[in-house]
């Protein structure tokens, strides 16, 4: 990517200049509510959306995506040839085109519904704190129906490139549309120009998958029975095998407890971390261990593979955990460790091959495929606030955030809010940086987003107030009522658990 806006003027307020035409990537929530508060300000949107539905990771699909390479921990490098190679189907095109996403069919929200919801449009009358997926996808579907977003979405149209060329004052986007025909498909590419690029592409991906000592020679001799969660859909496979679990997040979480009644003995692998709080939720009888150290296949078995190995044997071989603890009779391994946060349509501004530590003041997306750099409050890239994000930060009520971040990004595009100076912005940003610590997740706002959207409303408001404009609200009294519960319950490491109900 050439060079961005230079930091003239430095002292004084960042200002975007004339903003009309705004390409939103992603059809998720984020990219919803963003496309939606847009559209409502009067800007001109153009939705890219790469698989055919509205929805992002709450639209289900039976088909799972392919495993990533095992093992997986930096951002790749994309491969959009892939799609191109002779002699592909034009299924086979369309799911490499459009990877489905991680949902799987019994999916529900884990933090209840009146904290989790978007301004554009209350949860219909009478909903449970906890519902499945169909319900939420539904009510994204509305959202998108009922704020005239839908008409703005190009389906099948995957984003390949985002640039900004030296001396343009425009982005340039670089799509790919997918089309079946009568004799199989086309893909047609295709050229845009937008004042402002608003990324809400999610977190859900590109799988992370730990570099374990023998993880990737039981996943090559037995393929089928080594498997990430985002390959996950329904528990019925795993009905009286012993599965190990390697992970403690929410997807580790909801796979124990949907296979557990259907006999699966739960064994599950984790490192310590002060996230690590739903042990009482796992189901009665549950195994917790330390971090594997490594995976050992039985050399009297070196012959054996998925295609001999018996539906009622367990994998030949041993885990061997870091504290020294052995097991075996292991019939399947579940990486449940997340996902790599990556934007390959971003070009140059990602760097896996660079630390996070190491990085300067443009790169977005380093090594640790985790931390988006030099981003404003989460929204604003720094050395071209046009180029905005939403959806970037973690362990938050997610619609309710992303709804308020979508409409602080609108402020600052439509010329009602400014930035501050980019010195400050990036003066910012390197103090925070400063109170990193290892162990900790820099995008996370776990139990604090009350405090970031007060932070927030004053600088917006302020500007608001300065050009006689109506403030923006933030999020409505039900919502503090509901989350200054929850944040107790967070900050309560005997309740803490109970807040992630009945994923």
């Amino acid at each position: 990517m050439g060079s961005l806006t230079s930091d003239r003027n430095a002292s004084e307020a960042t200002s975007l200049g004339h903003i009309q035409d705004v390409a939103v990537i992603g059809a998720g929530i984020s990219g919803v509510v963003s496309a939606a508060h847009l559209i409502r300000a009067g800007l001109n949107v153009t939705v890219f959306e790469r698989t055919g539905a509205i929805g992002g990771v709450w639209d289900y699909e039976p088909q799972s995506d392919r495993d990533p390479p095992f093992p997986n921990v930096r951002p790749p490098d994309p491969n959009w040839n892939e799609v191109e190679k002779e002699g592909l189907t034009a299924d086979e095109v369309a799911l490499l085109h459009a990877p489905p996403n991680p949902c799987y069919a019994g999916l529900k929200n884990n933090i209840p519904t009146p904290v989790m919801r978007s301004s554009l449009l209350r949860w219909p009358e009478g909903s449970e704190d906890f519902v499945d997926q169909k319900v939420v996808h539904h009510y994204i579907e509305d959202i998108a129906r009922i704020r005239n977003v839908y008409e703005k979405v190009l389906f099948y149209t995957r984003v390949e490139s985002v640039s900004k060329p030296d001396g343009d004052d425009k982005w340039t986007v670089r799509t790919s549309t997918f089309s079946r025909t009568t004799s199989g498909h086309t893909l047609n590419k295709k050229s845009w120009k937008f004042d402002s690029v608003v990324v809400a592409s999610g977190h859900y991906h590109v799988p992370f998958v730990p570099d374990v000592s023998g993880l990737a020679t039981w996943k090559q001799r037995f393929p089928d029975r080594v498997t990430h969660s985002k390959r996950y859909r329904t528990p019925v496979p795993f009905s009286n095998k012993t599965i190990l679990l390697i992970g403690a997040g929410v997807s580790a979480l909801d796979i124990a407890r949907e296979t557990a009644p259907l006999g699966a003995k739960i064994i599950q692998s984790r490192r310590e971390s002060k996230y690590d709080v739903l042990a009482s939720r796992l189901p009665e009888g549950s195994l917790r261990v330390g971090m594997v150290k490594d995976f050992v296949l039985d050399e009297t078995a070196k012959d054996v593979t998925s295609n001999s190995l018996g539906s009622d044997k367990a994998i030949p071989g041993k885990v061997v955990v870091e504290d020294g603890t052995v097991l075996d009779g292991i019939d399947h391994v579940i990486v449940a460790t997340g996902y790599i946060t990556s934007y390959p349509f971003l070009g140059g501004l990602q760097q896996p091959s660079i630390p996070w530590e190491d990085a300067d003041d443009k790169v977005l997306i380093t090594s640790d495929g985790y931390i988006t750099h030099n981003l404003h409050k989460d929204i604003f890239y720094i050395p071209d606030p046009s180029l905005v994000f939403i959806g970037v930060s973690h362990l938050v009520s997610t619609f309710s955030l992303f709804d308020f971040q979508a409409q602080v990004a609108t402020k600052v595009l439509a010329g009602q809010a400014r930035l501050p100076s980019k010195s400050v912005m990036r003066e910012e940003h390197r103090e925070r940086k400063a109170k990193f610590q290892p162990g900790d997740r820099f995008h996370s706002m776990y139990a604090a987003e009350d405090a970031y959207i007060e932070k927030v409303l004053d600088w917006v408001n302020g500007d608001l107030a300065k050009a006689g404009l109506d403030p923006l609200p933030g999020l409505d009294e039900e919502w503090h009522a509901k989350y200054k519960l929850l944040k107790e319950k967070l900050q309560n490491p005997e309740t803490a658990a109970d807040t992630f109900g009945k994923t």
